[in-house]
């Protein structure tokens, strides 16, 4: 059974590009084996992230984030059963949200940068969708 999920969180130090490698090398590495797939949004001290795969893998992944010290606040946005990965090109990609064109922002969000706490999961979905289908993220793979 495939799951996605979908959370945000606030990062518990500054969100810059050595830190954002680190965690996209981390994620790239276990990923891989667990065979989940995904993508890291991030914006200010906001993280977005998508994961899909197998249930227990998705399940157990996030139980781990819960502890993880560099973030902190996660809050499920979405969790659905599904029938195809949208993001089975990327052990884990990436993509600077306060980067992306402002219309499509504006198209799901309240304001002209995503707040994943104040959209709704279908919301982000959709804008995350977009971003797959336009090749707006990069990855270490």
């Amino acid at each position: 059974m495939l799951v996605r999920l979908i959370y945000a969180s606030r990062a518990c130090e500054p969100i810059g590009h050595e830190f954002i490698e680190q965690i996209i090398a981390a994620s790239s590495r276990h990923n891989h084996s667990a065979g989940i797939t995904g993508v890291l949004g991030y914006s200010g001290d906001v993280f977005v992230q998508v994961l899909e795969g197998g249930r227990e893998q998705v399940n157990h992944l996030y139980a781990t984030l819960q502890h993880d010290s560099r973030h902190t606040g996660l809050t499920l946005l979405q969790y659905n059963e599904i029938d195809v990965r949208q993001f089975a090109s990327w052990t884990m990609a990436k993509v600077r949200l306060d980067k992306v064109n402002l219309s499509l922002l504006l198209k799901y969000s309240t304001g002209s940068l995503l707040d994943p706490f104040d959209v709704s999961g279908s919301a982000t979905a959709a804008l995350l969708g977009e971003l797959a289908a336009a090749g707006a993220f990069a990855a270490r793979d």
